[in-house]
């Protein structure tokens, strides 16, 4: 099985070491389109989200999907409905990805458990700001 290595990300440069984190270049895809991003991996995190200009980008209507998703913690009072895309990471093959797709722009693309951590295996190697992804065998 083939692996990928990525580095970490300098998200905010004043903050020192604690600046950096594991942000996934990976593609995401619907409704024929695909858009290139960078998504924050969070091994803390119970599902996938997706702010939500991202979500109108990638052809997603938001009055059109009816199945809404429940956030907890400080995303718990935005709305959110499910959406289902693929994702493309490092030209390994696409797989299905379950999002909460938010009704706010105010938060970063998130990876959690459910689904992207079923899909891929993720070692993280902080002491060397790297991270590796391996899709499930």
């Amino acid at each position: 099985m083939t692996s990928a290595r990525f580095p970490y990300s300098l998200r905010d440069p004043n903050a020192g070491e604690t600046g950096y984190a594991p942000l996934l270049p990976l593609n995401l895809e619907s409704n024929g389109v695909s858009i290139p991003v960078s998504a924050l991996l969070d091994t803390g995190a119970t599902v996938n989200v997706l702010p939500y200009t991202l979500g109108v980008n990638l052809g997603f209507v938001w009055a059109a999907q009816l199945i809404n998703a429940q956030l907890s913690g400080n995303l718990a009072s935005i709305p959110t409905r499910l959406i289902l895309l693929n994702g493309i990471v490092n030209g390994f093959p696409s797989v299905p990805l379950a999002f909460a797709w938010t009704q706010t722009d105010n938060i970063p693309i998130i990876l959690g458990q459910v689904n992207f951590f079923a899909e891929f295996d993720v070692c993280f190697y902080r002491s060397q700001r790297a991270f590796e992804v391996t899709p499930k065998p």
